[in-house]
């Protein structure tokens, strides 16, 4: 079967506000551009995706995705996560793709071996319909969908999304099929996200750089006011 890859991204200004209490407007955007090359870098040295593609409004996201060798989807508005995914679902089942697996560009632990294994877990002649969930390390949201057809459930991203799509597939019949990854699991949206990500990443990339320099430079401030 094949598997296309969706990797739904707005622009990054102004990205991240849950973490304005942590970083200003330049270093989360720094933060999110990062973040979305390492995670697009990753899944498109994964094997067994037929393609990959980024569904964006925003100019610098779709020269970042076509430089990286990534197909770009443009929506003509930038619009919400679940809007953005259904517009890419649409266009690539329109075009012939069988599934679809989704991820967000915010995950700085995933790594290409954490796709393969999600794509792993499709049966050996596997027939649609079939859905795959990832949930998010607190089990309320949802980090990847692996999907055949592409529009096999409804989406809604957001607030407890794991247990709407887990309630997508039992209205369909689906069997309730999802697996835990750490790496997926983990995304960036508060502060103490990004501190579990610090203490966790195992590797170098830019959003540790980022990341690493922050709170460096958080550490040298709060010395200099403690010594005034």
């Amino acid at each position: 079967m094949d598997v296309t890859a969706i990797i739904p991204v707005k622009g990054f200004r102004n990205a991240k506000q849950r973490l304005s209490t942590l970083l200003d407007a330049a270093q989360r955007e720094m933060l999110a551009e990062a973040m979305f090359r390492d995670v697009l870098r990753q899944v498109l040295r994964a094997r067994g995706l037929a393609r990959t593609v980024v569904v964006t409004g925003d100019d610098a996201v779709a020269a970042i995705a076509a430089a990286a060798g990534a197909g770009v989807l443009r929506e003509g508005a930038e619009s919400g996560e679940t809007d953005a995914v259904d517009f890419a679902r649409s266009d690539l089942k329109n075009a012939g793709t069988e599934a679809v697996l989704i991820l967000p560009g915010d995950m700085p632990l995933v790594r290409s071996a954490d796709i393969e294994l999600v794509l792993a877990q499709v049966p050996p002649r596997q027939v649609a319909p079939f859905a795959l969930l990832v949930p998010s390390h607190d089990r309320m949201g949802t980090n990847a969908l692996l999907l055949a057809p592409p529009d096999v459930i409804q989406l809604r991203f957001g607030y407890d999304s794991f247990s709407y799509h887990l309630s997508q597939v039992s209205a369909q019949g689906l069997p309730l099929r999802f697996m835990d990854n750490d790496h997926i699991a983990l995304d960036i949206d508060e502060a103490e996200d990004l501190e579990r990500f610090l203490k966790r990443a195992q590797s170098d990339s830019e959003a540790l750089q980022i990341a690493r320099a922050v709170f460096a430079e958080r550490q040298s401030s709060s010395r200099r006011v403690g010594e005034a």
